[in-house]
Parts: C-alpha cells; sequence; structure tokens
C-alpha cells in the first residue's frame, strides 16, 4: 500500500483472482437459487411473482375491482419492488393469468393473454388490463394481521413481504418450473381438494408415510385435463423421492361418423404444432391412414382437433396409438420437487416432508395470527376499561377537563389511567357523553372479553389449533377447489407402428431389366415384357407380390439385398439403375427376384451342385451393401431361386450339361439360413446344372430346348426320379442341352 493512499484512509483489499472468481461466482449462484429461480416452501412463489401479487394488492387491484392497466402493475412492481427488467416481469405477470399454464390463476386478464397455440402470443402490456383472481386472496386474507416479518425494498424507502401467509399449499397447487446455477425445479400442478384432504390427514396422523398420503393425492392434476397414463408405482416413486416422470396423453373420442375427435391436450402442448406434426407425416405419405386434418377449435370448444380415418375399417385406436408415439399427443414430463425450505436452503423434498413443513408454516403462521389479534383485542379492552371509568365519574372528568392546566396528567393520577387511555378521553366528542353510550361499551367489552378467552383457548391448546385450521383448509377447499381434471390410467407406452403395419397392403409387380433397371407397377395384370426400355436393354426378371412384402435380389455370388417395394419408381418411367440404391460387389448380376412373406420357403444352390431350402425372411439385409447367403466359388454361379409350396411333398427337378435330368423329393434338403448346403446333383468332370425348378406332387414337367419343348408326364417322371446326389437318367436326344424347365398342372 502505498503512503499517499495510507494517508488518505483507503484501506486496499488484495486477492487472488481464484479466490475472488470463486466467491463472486458462488455469491451470484446464490442470488440466482434464492431470489430468482427456486420458489418457497411457504408461499410456492418466487420473489418476481410474489412482489407482482403483493403490488397489485397495494393497488387495490382485489377480484371485485375494475380493472387496471397491466403497465400499471408492471411500472409499480419494477419501481418499488424489482428493480429488473419489464419484460421479463410482464411474462412471468401473463404466466400467472394464463389458464392453460396455472392450474388455479393467480390474475384475472382481460384482452389478449396469449393462447395454447402459442403462449407467448399476448398483447403489450400497454393493451391489457389485470387484476387478481379470487384464489389470490388465499395468499393476501391474512397479510396485515401480524403474520409474516417484513424487509426494506431495495433503495430502502417501502417495505416489502418475506413472504406471503398462503392459507393453502400453493406449491403443489400450482406448481412452478425454474433454472438455477446447478439445479433446476419442476413442480407439476395438483388438485387442491386432494392436497387438502391429505393436509387433514396429516394434521391427524403426522406420522404419516408417503404411500398413505399418495391415497389422497393421485397424481398431478393439469389445467388442460389431459389423461395421466403413468403407472402407479412411477407415480409413488415420484412422491417417495421427489424425482421421476410424468407421462400425459391426449384424450379423444369418436363422433357419429367415425372421426377422431382430440378434445383435451398434454399440458403445454400446441395444438398446431400437433398438427404439423401430423400433416408433415401425411406429406411424407408415412400417414396414408388418415384422409383428412381440422382445427375446429372455438370459444365452445378451445381445443377441438378432428382427424378423419381413410375409411370406417381404420382401426382408430391402432391409429391413435401410433399418433401418441410420433407426435406430442403424448409427453413425458420430468418432476423435480426442488424448493426452498423454512430453513432457506433448497432441497429436493418428498410429499410428506412437502405437507408437513407446509402445516409447520401454517401452525405458525395462524399463531402468529391469533397472537396479533389477542393484542389487538385487549388493547381495546383497556381502552374500554378507561372510557367506562370515564363514563361513571362524567362530572368529575368534564371539571377537569375544563379548569386543570394539565387535564391529561390530572385524569391520569385521579382514575390511575394510562396514557393511552387518557388520550382516548381527552379526544371524546360531547355527543358519545349520552347515556346509551355506557351500554355499548359494556356490550362491547363483553364481547371481546369472549373473543379473548377464545384465543387464549385457542394458543394453549395445540389440538383446537389443528382444528381451526383444519376447519379453514376445508372452507377454502369448499370454496376455491374443483373435481380433478386429470383422469389418471396407467397406459403401456405408445410404439409407433411399422410402415408394413401403417401402409396398406397393395399387390405390386416388381420388374427388373437386364442393364440392372428396376421400376414397380400397381397390380398383377402388368405385362413386364411389354414395357418399353432403353436402347439395347430388354427385360430379365419379374417378382409379384404386394408392398408390404420383402423384395429380395439375389446375385450371381450369391449374396442377397433387400429393397422397399414402396420406395420404387413407377412403373410407367423406365426405372432407376439398382446401383443408385444398392451397393453390388464385383460387379454382381442379378440372379433372381424375389417377394412375398418372411416365412416363404425357397431353394437356393449353385450350379456346381449344392443346394439348400431357406427362408425369405432370413435372405433380409439391412445394408447397401447385402449380405452373403449362398457360398459360391470363383468359377461357379448361383441357381435361379425357386419357391417351395410344400416341402414335405414337392419334388426338384434339375438338368445339368451332360444331358442328364434328375427329380429326388424336396425333404431330402436340409433347411439353411446360409451356407453352401448338401449335394444336390453328382457332377463329373465338367458337368454343370444347366435349369431347375421345384416341382408340385402330380405336376408335368415342361423342358424347353431352344425352339424345342418337352413334357414330361408324372409317369414319364419316374424314369427321371432317384435319390438326392445320385446322377439322374439321360434325357431323349435333342433335349439335352436344357435352357429352362418349367412345372405344368
Amino acid at each position: 500500500m502505498s503512503q499517499d493512499a495510507a494517508d488518505s484512509g483507503f484501506d486496499t483489499e488484495r486477492l487472488p483472482l481464484r479466490v475472488f472468481a470463486e466467491k463472486a461466482y458462488l455469491d451470484y449462484s446464490m442470488y440466482v437459487v434464492l431470489d430468482r429461480a427456486l420458489p418457497h416452501i411457504a408461499d410456492g412463489l418466487k420473489p418476481v411473482q410474489r412482489r407482482i401479487v403483493y403490488a397489485m394488492s397495494e393497488l387495490g387491484l382485489s377480484s371485485t375491482s375494475k380493472h387496471k392497466k397491466s403497465a400499471r402493475t408492471v411500472g409499480d412492481v419494477i419501481g418499488k419492488f424489482h428493480p429488473h427488467g419489464d419484460s421479463a416481469c410482464y411474462e412471468a405477470m401473463v404466466t400467472m393469468a394464463q389458464p392453460f399454464n396455472y392450474r388455479y390463476p393467480l390474475i384475472d386478464g382481460q384482452g389478449n393473454w396469449g393462447a395454447p397455440d402459442d403462449p407467448k402470443s399476448f398483447a403489450a402490456m400497454r393493451y391489457t388490463e389485470s387484476r387478481l383472481a379470487a384464489y389470490a386472496q388465499t395468499l393476501l386474507a391474512e397479510l396485515g394481521q401480524g403474520t409474516v416479518d417484513w424487509q426494506p425494498n431495495f433503495d430502502g424507502t417501502l417495505d416489502e413481504p418475506r413472504l406471503l401467509p398462503a392459507r393453502l399449499p400453493n406449491i403443489l397447487v400450482n406448481g412452478t418450473t425454474g433454472i438455477a446455477v446447478g439445479m433446476a425445479t419442476d413442480i407439476p400442478p395438483h388438485n387442491l381438494r386432494e392436497l387438502v384432504r391429505a393436509c387433514l390427514h396429516l394434521l391427524k396422523h403426522p406420522n404419516a408415510q408417503v404411500e398413505t398420503l399418495c391415497g389422497f393425492v393421485q397424481g398431478p392434476d393439469f389445467p388442460t385435463a389431459c389423461e395421466i397414463v403413468s403407472e402407479p408405482h412411477d407415480l409413488l416413486k415420484l412422491y417417495q423421492t421427489g424425482n421421476g416422470q410424468i407421462r400425459a396423453r391426449a384424450r379423444w373420442e369418436r363422433d357419429e361418423d367415425g372421426n377422431i375427435i382430440i378434445t383435451n391436450l398434454p399440458f403445454q402442448v400446441s395444438p398446431s404444432k400437433v398438427l404439423e406434426q401430423i400433416a408433415e407425416q401425411m406429406r411424407a405419405k408415412k400417414l396414408p391412414l388418415v384422409e383428412d386434418l381440422r382445427d375446429e377449435s372455438d370459444h365452445e370448444n378451445p381445443t377441438r382437433l378432428v382427424i378423419v380415418p381413410r375409411s370406417n375399417r381404420v382401426d382408430t385406436d391402432t391409429l391413435m396409438a401410433h399418433l401418441f408415439a410420433t407426435t406430442d399427443l403424448e409427453r413425458s414430463y420430468r418432476a423435480n420437487l426442488n424448493m426452498i425450505g423454512l430453513d432457506g436452503r433448497p432441497k429436493v423434498k418428498n410429499l410428506r416432508d412437502i405437507l408437513s413443513e407446509w402445516l409447520e408454516y401454517r401452525f405458525a403462521t395462524v399463531t402468529r395470527r391469533l397472537n396479533h389479534r389477542l393484542g389487538k383485542v385487549n388493547e381495546r379492552l383497556h381502552i374500554l376499561e378507561g372510557l367506562l371509568i370515564a363514563y361513571l365519574n362524567i362530572d368529575e372528568v368534564i371539571r377537569i377537563i375544563r379548569f386543570e392546566d394539565d387535564p391529561k396528567a390530572k385524569l391520569m393520577s385521579t382514575f390511575a389511567l394510562s396514557d393511552a387511555q387518557a388520550e382516548w378521553i381527552l379526544d371524546l366528542k360531547l355527543r358519545h357523553l349520552q347515556k346509551l353510550e355506557e351500554m355499548k361499551i359494556k356490550g362491547e367489552q363483553a364481547e371481546l372479553a369472549a373473543e379473548r378467552d377464545r384465543l387464549e383457548a385457542l394458543l394453549g391448546d395445540d389440538e383446537k389449533l389443528k382444528d381451526l385450521i383444519a376447519d379453514e383448509l376445508k372452507e377454502d377447499a369448499k370454496k376455491y377447489g374443483d373435481e380433478r381434471r386429470c383422469p389418471i390410467n396407467a397406459r403401456p407406452p405408445a410404439a409407433a407402428l411399422e410402415a408394413t403395419e401403417i401402409l396398406p397392403a397393395e399387390p405390386v409387380t416388381v420388374v427388373l431389366s437386364k442393364a440392372g433397371w428396376i421400376r414397380a407397377g400397381k397390380g398383377h395384370e402388368l405385362d413386364a415384357t411389354a414395357l418399353s426400355y432403353k436402347a439395347g436393354d430388354e427385360f430379365a426378371f419379374a417378382a409379384q407380390g404386394k408392398t408390404n412384402q420383402l423384395l429380395v435380389l439375389l446375385d450371381h455370388k450369391g449374396r442377397c439385398y433387400t429393397l422397399n417395394p414402396r420406395e420404387l419408381p413407377s412403373a410407367r418411367s423406365q426405372g432407376e439403375p439398382i446401383t443408385t440404391k444398392l451397393d453390388i460387389q464385383d460387379g454382381g448380376r442379378i440372379m433372381g427376384l424375389m417377394m412375398g412373406e418372411g416365412s416363404e420357403k425357397l431353394v437356393l444352390g449353385s450350379d456346381e451342385g449344392y443346394g439348400f431350402i431357406a427362408k425369405l425372411g432370413d435372405l433380409e439385409s439391412r445394408l447397401k451393401a447385402g449380405k452373403a447367403v449362398v457360398n459360391v466359388s470363383d468359377s461357379a454361379a448361383v441357381l435361379t431361386p425357386a419357391r417351395v409350396a410344400d416341402p414335405t411333398r414337392d419334388s426338384y427337378a434339375l438338368a445339368t450339361a451332360e444331358g442328364r435330368l434328375l427329380v429326388f423329393p424336396l425333404s431330402e434338403l436340409p433347411e439353411l439360413a446360409k451356407g453352401k448346403g448338401n449335394k444336390l446333383v453328382t457332377l463329373k468332370g465338367e458337368d454343370r446344372i444347366l435349369a431347375s425348378c421345384v416341382l408340385p406332387a402330380g405336376a408335368a414337367l415342361t423342358l424347353v430346348c431352344g425352339k424345342r419343348t418337352l413334357t414330361l408326364k408324372p409317369s414319364d417322371l419316374a424314369h427321371y426320379s432317384g435319390a438326392r446326389a445320385s446322377r439322374g437318367s439321360h434325357l431323349p436326344r435333342g433335349f439335352q442341352r436344357v435352357e429352362r424347365m418349367e412345372p405344368e398342372a
């Protein structure tokens, strides 16, 4: 410290930056926690809310008074008690006035105070008017009765209450949300009558556990009257620990036309956002079950969203389950019962702790109120005692007042009066000296004496005090309470439907050209060979099925690929190259196109004489690169897949390059998910399988060799029947190079 600084009387403090920053941040954090973000258990309000309610009461804006401009209220709040931004103060005021945000609003607004679609769409404070709601009296009714401590405002010119004397547990009645430094609070609103019943039980049974109290407080009660679908054990855990999740769901019904009418939305969910979420699915063609969407909300029906199903065959329960899972028609809310306790410290509390601590505050408040009233009664009785002495000695009192130099001192000494009694006698008016006034004083004395005895009896007996608190709770519950709005019905979480379940199954024909261009046409009547193809290209494969079935492609190296038939281009165009949709490796050529249910079976194999039976579902691959299914050597290729109708009765026919034909029962082939399979036929040298097919029981077999065909009847096929892995028998001359074989009924 310099000599000049020392001489001038200044004390300079030096602190390490780390220490200073830590202390400054800690001070700021505690300020945000205690004076900004968290509510107090006593009245359930944050400081800004408390100041707004108090300032409005000071302006005389009771529930029976005329509305005043909100700007007037905001001006008083920030000018006298809350020196912060006017917009933040007005937003806090708006929230307390919105019936879709507060279960029991504290402010009665007139004008545009926002809407469920957009809570922030309220008009400026210079346009709106407001006054306190009737429920606000539960916070203010006892304010002037010595019930709370007072503190100076920010500039020391006025006093403001530290807390409000709440007659109801407002901390749970309306709930609140807030984010502080390192902690937050999310307290859902509850039903007033349920909370009062729980408090009454706790007054009689102070050791009651949370499980018992949950018999009265069933769960949160949101102002939007949605349906709470949380499991009972989840709600119990919330009230036992102070932390948990609440699932809420929209309520809906069906009208006479079969339309779905949504009448109540989850808490803080925007109707327009829900409509946009549903409309987006419709635009993306992911919700064909819905034909139309309307918002018919009006003054009589604040929420009325109409969903028109495509037909009366649509299962509305299934459709709504899908919408619950994919839109805000079902929401989960985080509950964190964090608040400032009577000890001035923030803490997450369970239901029993909250109600017990609030009843402790209520007990102290009522005690202070009764003591305050008892003091007023005793003070008035003291004055009346002095006045009665004056009336009984009126002539002497008049003489003293007329002739004594110091009448006050003389009165006090003559009649043993106190200073206050003498002052009241001197202030009497002549018209109060009539005989009737003496009777009034004695009557008032008797009334006040009876009240004093009653107050002393209450203050001297805790049980009587509890009965008084219980009676007041019942009275307020009857006056301000209502029935539960949100029904509680435990339901499992909604799950979105698969595309195959949502979209209607329509017949489709998928066509693949030799150059690898793929497309799909509606129906099974499509003539794939008659479609137009690019120059030098022609028809290769076609598969018929439904849009909700698997579409599997098999390349010459035994890899399988899966496509969604709905995502294929229309057959009216020339299609798209499959290489844009799939990553086909090593220049693979597609050897088969298969479509059907996952349980359908087919024969897979290679021309080197091995094969097996596989389920179509086992061939599905989510990868663009597909997956290896049939093990094939470098010099071999896969056979065209053949569909199996009845593996116990069908046979498998194959023709080799040596001109041999073998027919054996399919029951001799194993069923595998992938692999090389078992030997189909014995091949020697360069012999290969040229053609194959599944042959139903009792069917004939047609062989195509160039322009010549040969049909073998069931009796003829006996010559070529044999065991699996045998060589088969020679075909007639001219039919030894089979290009294709097909079964015929």
